[in-house]
């Protein structure tokens, strides 16, 4: 098997490349590569690539930096049998490998190197792919602001998803959409965030989707309607901990279902996240698709 490394060098708070070259170049008898991507287009292409021109090795792709390293090479490994993926969580989110217990478990090397693949779920919203969550309304402006104020000091950071959330307390409160789930209407009015997850957490560690299985076939549909400010500010630290499926004082706002295929309008262009990636749209279509990728968990 080929490691190759993808490194996104804006990741998190340093460039890992240099880090990562040395562990590797202690390894006998690993055949590997390090690519450090420019662009997140890049990081896509130089994978495409490399399943294109060796097809008959078996190669396994390493995301360096957060969830968004992770969709862009995911759109290079989808589709080639001979391609696997992990993830080396350096990044400022790093919520998909949440679902496995936390990004510790990744970055151990040694284990990384080793580690077993389990095929797992794919979520497809128009021709973009993402492996960990789609969002819209509340969720699409907290990280429309997280992006612009990522690198800056005090509101960035670890800090960005609190600062995401007070800017959207003044412009992201309702959003209006169509929705219809496997055929069946969900909504048809204004909502305050919805949610169609593969993986559990969204935001730095908040827990959507608690009961998520991204090997089952399905999406989490986590939607909620919209409520006063006041009152998100008292329930919002119990949906972080993944407790609002349960708690008696979500129960007329929250739709909490699972799907194979979601069709969402707007009367105008509004905007949708996947895996951090901000598109916008006035109709889009997601769905799941089974068990599309291999990804290597360490034990």
């Amino acid at each position: 098997m080929k490691h190759i490394f993808i490194v996104n060098p804006t990741a998190g708070k340093k460039n890992c490349a240099e880090e990562i070259r040395a562990q590797l170049q202690q390894k006998e008898n690993l055949s590997w590569d390090l690519f450090v991507a420019p662009t997140a287009d890049a990081a896509t292409e130089y994978v495409r690539t490399c399943c294109e021109q060796m097809p008959d090795e078996k190669l396994r792709f390493y995301a360096c930096g957060g969830d968004g390293s992770l969709s862009s090479v995911l759109r290079g490994v989808y589709g080639h049998d001979n391609a696997s993926m992990t993830s080396y969580p350096v990044g400022s989110g790093n919520d998909f490998v949440r679902y496995y217990g936390g990004r510790e478990r990744f970055l151990d090397l040694d284990k990384l190197l080793e580690a077993p693949e389990e095929e797992i779920d794919l979520i497809r919203a128009g021709d973009r792919l993402c492996i960990n969550a789609f969002d819209l309304g509340f969720d699409a402006y907290v990280c429309d602001t997280m992006m612009r104020v990522r690198r800056k000091p005090l509101i960035g950071g670890n800090n960005a998803y609190y600062t995401g959330i007070i800017t959207s307390l003044f412009n992201g409160m309702r959003t209006y959409c169509r929705m219809t789930a496997d055929g069946e209407e969900v909504i048809d009015g204004d909502i305050l965030l919805c949610t169609a997850a593969n993986g559990k957490y969204v935001g730095g560690g908040f827990q959507c989707a608690p009961r998520s299985d991204n090997a089952d076939g399905l999406m989490e549909l986590c939607l909620v309607r919209p409520v006063g400010r006041l009152l998100l500010a008292r329930l919002i630290g119990t949906y972080k901990k993944g407790g609002h499926l349960d708690d008696p004082r979500f129960a007329p706002y929250l739709i909490y279902r699972r799907a194979k295929k979601l069709e969402i309008t707007s009367d105008k262009p509004i905007k949708f996240v996947l895996d951090g990636d901000i598109v916008e749209a006035d109709r889009i279509e997601v769905e799941v698709l089974p068990r599309a990728l291999r990804f290597a968990v360490p034990e």
